[in-house]
């Protein structure tokens, strides 16, 4: 029997590109959250392959100073509670150079930048 490869997609804006059609045809299950609070309950029970999240960077004390971005906290609760995860960022172009400090202090798998494309997801998944 197979193992299903699973990704949680959380949704925290309209930019958020619609890939469920892709990554059906490429046998993943798809959950969606629309919040990083739904998002870290979740792992908590459930471990998952990827996580596709998008990268907004904490101007000021948005994310009360300490943290870079809204990804964070999500990315320390991951190395407790599914450490396999692999992280697939979406992030603007104004905000790339923020993803690479994020990326000193966590894993991430892959960095998609706006505008990105179906191949362009393709071509992450399908990299093992």
């Amino acid at each position: 029997m197979a193992i299903s490869t699973t990704l949680l997609s959380i949704i925290e804006s309209a930019a958020h590109p619609n890939f469920t059609g892709t990554y059906k045809q490429l046998g993943i299950t798809e959950t969606k959250l629309n919040s990083m609070r739904k998002a870290l309950a979740s792992l908590k029970s459930q471990q998952c392959d990827y996580i596709v999240a998008e990268f907004f960077y904490g101007y000021g004390n948005n994310y009360a100073g300490v943290n870079i971005s809204n990804l964070d906290v999500m990315l320390y609760s991951l190395q407790k509670y599914s450490p396999e995860t692999r992280v697939i960022v979406l992030v603007d172009k104004s905000e790339r150079e923020y993803v690479d400090k994020l990326n000193e202090i966590f894993p991430i798998h892959a960095v998609l930048q706006y505008p990105m494309s179906e191949s362009d997801i393709k071509r992450i998944l399908s990299e093992v």
